[in-house]
């Protein structure tokens, strides 16, 4: 076969091969163009479950019922010794230290402090339990945050009326 001849029958029989390479299978490899599910959606959050119904925990009805006794008590025994820290230290103003008006004074506000180390240990003790209701997710429950709240703000108001009663008080 003469050279120029070959030559150009090489294109005819390399055409067909190179356009039977092309014919293969059109979707293996490459995704659709078309539309998909996901993009048909809009970017609002979904809207979340309704909470679950609150579910009783007696254990920890009895202890709130306890812890909420233990506070009424506390809040009773410093407002009874309140009123006697106040007589005493209205004697102590003005008298010197280490007096016997003052000591008497010191004496009563001591007794104060105790009343309040009581409420603030209810108050960290309810604290606690919420802590650990939280950790383990837990919902609120509304009787646990109601004795969280009183004995703050029980051991809050003891707190400034025994600051009170001191700032009146001269310094040891």
């Amino acid at each position: 076969m003469n050279p120029l001849a070959r030559a150009a029958a090489l294109p005819a029989v390399l055409l067909p091969l190179a356009l039977a390479a092309c014919a293969g299978d059109r979707d293996a490899g490459y995704p659709s163009l078309a539309r998909r599910a996901v993009e048909t959606r809009g970017f609002e959050e979904p809207a979340t479950p309704p909470p679950a119904p609150m579910q009783a925990d007696p254990a920890l009805d009895r202890m709130i019922a306890t812890q909420t006794a233990q506070l009424q008590t506390v809040r009773a025994g410093f407002d009874r010794d309140a009123a006697k820290a106040e007589r005493a230290a209205a004697a102590a103003r003005g008298a010197p230290v280490g007096s016997e008006a003052w000591l008497d004074a010191q004496t009563a506000l001591a007794q104060l402090d105790d009343w309040r180390a009581q409420a603030t240990a209810i108050a960290s003790a309810a604290e606690v339990q919420g802590a650990d209701r939280a950790a383990t997710l837990a919902p609120d429950y509304p009787a646990l945050t109601g004795l969280q709240r009183d004995a703050a703000a029980e051991a809050a108001r003891q707190d400034a009326l025994i600051r009170r009663l001191s700032a009146s008080l001269p310094a040891a």
